[in-house]
């Protein structure tokens, strides 16, 4: 940037030496004849113009470098600080309206740092030598133009201010057309499984045309703003022309000077002009720059305290003391109440319960997704709270219900788990997860490419890939979403001894959806409304005839009725 600007303060000043050679030039021809004197000048204009060319090339490459870093710099930055955002932040966001802030926002915000400060700084220095000279000249002729000053800042603070409220609209609305098309596109099975391919279309277009009528308001105030100062700045001209006129035939002014203030004035009427653009311009990107500002200023809920404990090597041990939450949106409704759970290291515990009862709450707990509203989760000792929340997840492996695989290759997902991890490492992984066999059936094999959110993988296929990349990480705790309840029996099989194997010496946490899933578990924890009210092994609860036991009889009725009605 400074290389840019002196070389825009070079080129700037060089600029202003033309109309006085060119005064001394038509002086010269008008008084000498001389025509030595005007190759001389002609000759020296030449030269200055191509070093003028030469500091303009400077300028211009440095300030789209500028540009440019400006643009890398921001973008990774937002996006490092939305990786640090919680959980809670997405839940409140769309996907569609985020990724806008970080493209077209801040492209906005390019323009307006780097191109419009350049043009603000020359068209500044050219205003102010341009005027100073003027001044020089024809200090009476300077002062009857400048009396339009006030007119041009007064429309100028009018228009600028519409203008902001536009742009900051605009980019609201592009955000919500992005959105738009960004749910409509990842979910574009349902969307066809349900021939909402003309809804969603009249739903995106609905949403541009909105933003087209705003986007020529705003065009209505900023052609109706150039044109008054276009206007404005002629006007002047003819003025100068007018008045500079009387003072040649009075012999007050040479013909010379009277171009040189001609020339001054179109400078100086140019510069006004790049002004109004670059107040407009600037006003626009102070609207986008607000919504990437807002993006930065967001404070993470879940944030390591000041000398967060790094966490050895864990044995597993959980323990939920006096543990309530509800979410910050509904502080009211405890999601769950005075919860008091130990969890031994290298046992298997399953949370059973109906609907809402709380168990994907205290599931995202263990990996600090979230913090209770009071109460502690202690793993081995320490409140996880205090600990360093990148060590305490990287000690953790999760199987979600709904496996996400990334876009890549069956690779690349599975040293996810692991980015060290060698490619012997990663086939032993796949094996004991019984994906190697079906892996090693793909035509490209562990280069596949799976497609976005891995569509092009059975449900059966992604579950195993996603145990791989948990036997990758090795983790000492193990949170499973009953990952195998969407699965067929052949599929389920697999999966399900993959995961026996997963298993083994680490500490388990299962949220189990079908009862039938829960002989693996050491213990069961019943949730009903928030609330711990049932816990002990399979035979215990039954024994105990509650909540539990009138869950699993009616799963198993259910089971014993679709089988009847399969061989009917």
């Amino acid at each position: 940037m400074t290389v840019a600007t002196i070389a825009l303060l070079i080129g700037a000043g060089m600029g202003l030496v033309f109309p006085l050679i060119l005064q001394g030039l038509i002086n010269t021809i008008f008084a000498q004849g001389s025509l030595s004197q005007l190759n001389r000048i002609t000759l020296f204009l030449i030269v200055m113009f191509f070093v003028r060319a030469v500091f303009m090339y400077i300028e211009s490459y440095q300030l789209s470098y500028v540009g440019e870093r400006i643009v890398v710099d921001l973008r990774t930055q937002t996006y490092e600080h939305m990786q640090n955002l919680s959980l809670r932040f997405y839940t409140d966001r769309r996907v569609g309206e985020l990724i806008s802030r970080l493209s077209s926002d801040v492209t906005v915000v390019r323009t307006g740092l780097t191109n419009n400060l350049a043009m603000l700084l020359s068209q500044g220095i050219t205003f102010i030598g341009s005027l100073a000279l003027m001044l020089w000249l024809n200090w009476q002729l300077t002062i009857f133009i400048l009396l339009l000053a006030p007119l041009l800042i007064a429309s100028a603070v009018i228009f600028g201010r519409r203008l902001q409220g536009f742009s900051t609209t605009v980019q609201d609305r592009l955000a919500e057309s992005t959105a738009v098309a960004q749910e409509a596109l990842s979910n574009i099975r349902i969307v066809k499984a349900f021939t909402r391919e003309t809804y969603e279309v009249k739903r995106y277009d609905d949403n541009i045309d909105r933003t087209f009528r705003i986007t020529m308001k705003a065009t209505v105030w900023r052609s109706a703003f150039g044109a008054f100062i276009t206007f404005i700045g002629f006007a002047s001209l003819s003025l100068i022309l007018w008045f500079g006129g009387r003072e040649v035939l009075a012999g007050h002014l040479t013909p010379g000077s009277l171009i040189a203030l001609l020339v001054y004035g179109i400078t100086i009427a140019g510069s006004l002009g790049s002004f109004t653009t670059f107040y407009t311009q600037l006003q626009e990107a102070s609207g986008a720059s607000r919504r990437i500002f807002e993006l930065l200023d967001e404070i993470p809920d879940i944030a390591n305290v000041p000398n967060a404990i790094k966490l050895p090597p864990l044995k597993g041990h959980i323990v939920f003391d006096q543990v309530c939450f509800a979410y910050p949106d509904a502080e009211e409704q405890y999601v769950l109440q005075d919860i008091n759970l130990e969890i031994q290291p290298g046992e298997v515990l399953a949370l059973v319960g109906p609907s809402g009862a709380g168990k994907s709450t205290l599931f995202n707990l263990i990996p600090r997704f979230y913090d209770p509203s009071s109460g502690q989760v202690i793993i081995d000792g320490h409140d996880i709270r205090t600990v360093n929340q990148f060590t305490l997840r990287g000690q953790i492996g999760l199987v979600p219900q709904e496996t996400q695989l990334f876009s890549g290759t069956i690779r690349e997902n599975l040293r996810y788990g692991n980015l060290f991890a060698s490619d012997e490492e990663i086939e032993a992984a796949a094996r004991a997860a019984n994906a190697d066999e079906f892996i090693c059936q793909l035509a490209d094999g562990y280069e596949t490419l799976v497609g976005e959110r891995g569509v092009k993988l059975s449900g059966g296929q992604r579950q195993r890939v996603a145990i791989a990349r948990a036997i990758l990480k090795n983790p000492r705790i193990l949170l499973l979403d009953e990952a195998t309840s969407n699965l067929d029996s052949e599929s389920e099989e697999l999966v399900q001894d993959a995961l026996d194997r997963l298993m083994v010496s680490r500490t388990t946490v299962i949220i189990a959806h079908r009862l039938s899933t829960v002989h693996i578990a050491n213990r069961i924890a019943v949730l009903e409304s928030g609330h711990l009210i049932e816990l002990g092994n399979h035979n215990q609860l039954m024994a105990l005839d509650g909540l539990y036991a009138r869950l699993y009889r009616l799963q198993f009725q259910n089971n014993v009725i679709e089988v009847g009605s399969l061989i009917s």
